[in-house]
């Protein structure tokens, strides 16, 4: 089979990889309403310096925070993009929620992938040490790997090491940088650099397959605004009152 984009996973995968990473991107884009915007309480006092040190209008100011919820939530679904690439190699598939991110279909090889090397605190290294060394003792022949796609250097080494005041080693759980396990599953070198430089074009392709392109309206500032001009006060003003009218001294706000 010779394939357009990659030679590790076909055409028809990846660009179902990308289909699905443009609907969380969709969703997570799709109309903000005040409603939504508020779902987690949004932090007033920060916005207060950022928008006296970074010099920003209060339209702009919250535009930056709707685009930083959007961002939070799309970080997520770049971790399972690699997983659904990673899974549509030959011989691998994903968990589906089983208890691991990646399995080789012969039961050799498990792994959980972190998008950046930094998203665990002790308590969760040590409860995913534990988990990849049970699967190593389950399994005799598997070899189990905490995958970090973002690391700070290029690695495929034995995870040993202290965590949480208790020494922690197995002879088969490693921990891998992104760039390691690409090459492990595919067999390419350059696996993951390969697919850095087809992704744009890969992209574009899908893109034009796609009939309805119009981006989304977000209302929550237009709604924050509204009540603003009805209540005589500020946006921010207006954001701090509806999510802080219980607090001490905030009922002045009205």
């Amino acid at each position: 089979m010779s394939n357009k984009y990659l030679s590790y996973i076909s055409d028809n995968h990846l660009l179902s990889c990308i289909e699905n990473l443009h609907k969380s991107y969709s969703k997570a884009k799709a109309n903000v309403s005040k409603k939504k915007f508020y779902k987690n309480k949004i932090d007033t006092i920060k916005l207060t310096f950022d928008a006296s040190f970074n010099d920003l209008d209060e339209e702009t100011l919250i535009k930056t925070e709707i685009n930083r919820q959007i961002d939070k939530s799309i970080n997520n679904s770049i971790g399972t993009f690699h997983e659904q690439i990673l899974g549509g190699i030959e011989g691998f598939e994903i968990g589906n929620l089983n208890g691991f991110d990646i399995k080789a279909l012969d039961d050799t090889l498990f792994a959980d992938i972190k998008n950046k090397h930094n998203t665990m605190n002790s308590s969760s290294a040590e409860s995913l040490f534990q988990k990849l060394s049970s699967y190593a003792d389950s399994y005799k022949k598997a070899k189990c790997y905490w995958v970090q796609i973002l690391a700070k250097n290029s690695f495929n080494e034995k995870w040993f090491g202290e965590i949480n005041g208790k020494e922690y080693s197995h002879s088969r759980v490693y921990k891998i940088s992104g760039d390691q396990f690409y090459k492990l599953l595919s067999g390419k070198e350059n696996a993951l650099y390969e697919l850095y430089q087809i992704l744009p074009k890969a992209i574009a392709d899908y893109l034009k397959l796609q009939e309805n392109k119009n981006s989304q309206i977000n209302s929550a500032l237009e709604e924050i605004s509204t009540s603003a001009e009805i209540s005589k006060r500020t946006i921010l003003d207006e954001i701090t009152f509806e999510n802080y009218s219980y607090y001490l001294g905030f009922e002045k706000l009205k």
